[in-house]
């Protein structure tokens, strides 16, 4: 089943502004919300549609991927895949609706921002975001390959467990909030008393404080390291192209969620080939005999090499179309070709005799340039050639 348009699902269009696109959300996440619609199953899946959406568009890098490329430049794509909001689980979404809804407005229709369950709040504060940059061989791009990539960053404390705390009883409840990580305040106004709620500002709404900190990782609940990531990159990417890989950044604080590693996908140049969107361009220089009594040659292509016929009389511009010989579009079926441009190589150094026989040779009406009536102009080709 093929994914709905982020844009469809918030009901936005392409152009909204960043605050158009959260007022929407605001709008769509209140009406599914599965406290709303407990047991509709429907409602709950159009709720993680929304978040999933507003996950990728709220994000200036993700959205000008998904801009550019649709779904693909977002999707999931196995192991290490990139991914720009599939796979989110109901603790994810419920964790940005501080930031979407406020937590008065929030804390008001859903019981003071808890998480479903009775638990506490997110813990810590969120890690950032990583960016790496891949170079990739045509070969790579047409196949799709998995890259192991060494990183730096900042991983969860194995010695606290992420708490930042040196051991448990070094964790307490905070006692300004109860251990719910919000304040409750109740206000006289014109209109009566109203009741706000917000973070509550001992423990930044952890609803823990801690007493001993960690001595590995003083308190942060992670340390700098060097580790392995492995990313499945699909076939078809090309140079520029953007991708996130969910929660695979920087370890947040004291248990905070994991930024995103995004992936700057670079094109390593090929020796004899060009890239032209999903086509692919080569060059062909023919000797002069080989033009006129035709042949039998091998060619490059991004899989190997093929052999293509040269009919006797090939003139220089032609072009030799190879179907299904380029580059496939990004998580579809669609597949460029290969296109080979004829040129004529013209000797620039004769001996006497060479000479002495073309010149007779050119006096010939064979030799005479006889172009085809109707047949394509320069510019034509030009445009067959990147069609």
């Amino acid at each position: 089943m093929s994914k709905r348009d982020y844009y469809e699902i918030l009901g936005v269009s392409k152009g909204a502004s960043a605050d158009e696109i959260k007022k929407a959300y605001r709008k769509v996440a209140m009406q599914y919300h599965p406290d709303r619609n407990p047991g509709d199953k429907a409602a709950e899946d159009k709720f993680k549609e929304a978040a999933e959406a507003y996950e990728v568009l709220s994000d200036a890098d993700k959205k000008a991927q998904y801009d550019r490329y649709g779904h693909a430049g977002v999707s999931g794509n196995g192991r290490g895949g990139f991914s720009g909001g599939a796979g989110m689980n109901m603790d994810d979404i419920f964790s940005q609706f501080g930031d979407i809804f406020g937590e008065d407005l929030f804390g008001s229709f859903f019981g003071g921002g808890q998480r479903r369950g009775g638990g506490q709040r997110s813990r810590g504060v969120r890690g950032s975001n990583l960016r790496v940059k891949i170079r990739l061989t045509y070969e790579e791009i047409a196949n799709g390959v998995t890259k192991n990539i060494k990183v730096k960053k900042y991983v969860g404390c194995t010695t606290c467990g992420g708490s930042g705390a040196k051991d448990k009883g070094s964790v307490q409840t905070c006692s300004t909030c109860g251990g719910s990580g919000q304040v409750r305040k109740v206000q006289n106004t014109f209109l009566g008393q109203m009741q706000t709620v917000t973070t509550c500002p001992t423990c930044n709404g952890e609803g823990t404080t801690v007493t001993a900190k960690c001595a590995s990782c003083k308190g942060e609940g992670r340390v700098y390291a060097e580790g392995t990531v492995s990313i499945d990159i699909p076939a078809g990417v090309g140079e520029g192209m953007q991708m996130n890989v969910t929660g695979r950044g920087n370890a947040g604080e004291r248990g905070g969620m994991p930024g995103d590693l995004i992936v700057l996908i670079e094109e390593e140049p090929h020796k004899e080939l060009h890239r032209e969107g999903l086509n692919v361009a080569y060059e062909l220089h023919l000797s002069f005999t080989d033009a006129v009594f035709g042949t039998q040659i091998e060619v490059p292509t991004i899989d190997g090499r093929a052999k293509i016929k040269i009919p006797p009389g090939t003139q220089s511009g032609k072009i030799f179309r190879l179907k299904g010989k380029g580059f496939p579009a990004v998580n579809a079926y669609q597949k460029g070709d290969q296109l080979i441009q004829v040129n004529i190589w013209t000797p620039q150094h004769l001996t006497a005799e060479e000479k002495a026989l073309l010149e007779k040779l050119g006096n010939s009406p064979n030799f005479k340039p006889h172009p085809e009536k109707g047949g394509k102009n320069f510019f034509d080709k030009i445009k067959e050639m990147f069609s």
